[in-house]
């Protein structure tokens, strides 16, 4: 398998507290990845410091077969918690900011906007939005810069059945892209109809991982391997 990720060993310590200990993903290229977990089990620990927001305390890194560094930020795309959206610019206002900083033409502007489905909003401004619309904004400007990995942190929260249907299909055309996208959610419902590939963290450590079979429950797989944790921590 050909991976676009890797890592091992992987913790993150804030002062006494252990957030994350000794996560080893893989992710294959050109797929869904689905990072499971309560909140608070240290999935958005473990994408922030893929995407280097933060610094590992020990463990490795590798992008695309080659050791993390800053300069492979430039094929990752991120959107972790909350949009960074000015609400009194419109879609492709919001996206031109960015892009200036980038240094990205005007034409990539455009085939963002039209792979998120806001290629018509025209001049509403983003802070009249619905939210699955703000959350296809933040995917959008995570895309500007044409990555090989899309990282997004609980994409689907707070949105209705409507916006879940639009963000599902969304994330399934990325990997025909040649995107690869690793996400992480508590919705494991969705995580079902989305990923090919999960991974279950409890408090912090990897508990499971492997492929999304067809058919498969992950809410039982999940309350299983909870409950084979809680057997082993005894």
């Amino acid at each position: 398998m050909d991976m676009i990720l890797q890592t091992a060993n992987l913790c993150k310590n804030f002062r006494k507290q252990c957030a994350v200990s000794n996560v080893s993903l893989c992710v294959e290229k050109n797929t869904v990845f689905g990072l499971l977990g309560a909140n608070g089990a240290g999935k958005s620990t473990v994408l922030k410091m893929i995407a280097g927001i933060l610094k590992p305390s020990s463990g490795t890194i590798a992008f695309d077969g080659q050791p993390w560094t800053r300069e492979v930020l430039g094929d990752i795309g991120a959107f972790i918690e909350t949009p960074p959206v000015y609400g009194n610019l419109t879609a492709y206002e919001n996206l031109k900011v960015k892009a200036i900083l980038l240094g990205v033409k005007e034409e990539r502007i455009r085939e963002v906007l039209d792979i998120v489905g806001l290629a018509d909003t025209g001049k509403k401004r983003a802070g009249q939005f619905s939210l699955g619309m703000r959350q296809r904004l933040g995917i959008a400007l995570a895309l500007l810069n044409e990555p090989k990995l899309l990282i997004l942190d609980e994409p689907a929260n707070g949105l209705d059945p409507a916006g879940i249907l639009e963000l599902r299909g969304l994330l399934r055309g990325f990997p025909a892209r040649g995107i690869t996208v690793l996400l992480s959610s508590h919705i494991l419902s969705e995580v079902q109809q989305t990923a090919d590939h999960i991974g279950i963290l409890l408090e912090g450590v990897l508990k499971y991982s492997g492929k999304v079979n067809p058919g498969e429950d992950l809410e039982t797989l999940f309350m299983e391997t909870a409950k084979k944790s809680k057997g082993e921590g005894r």
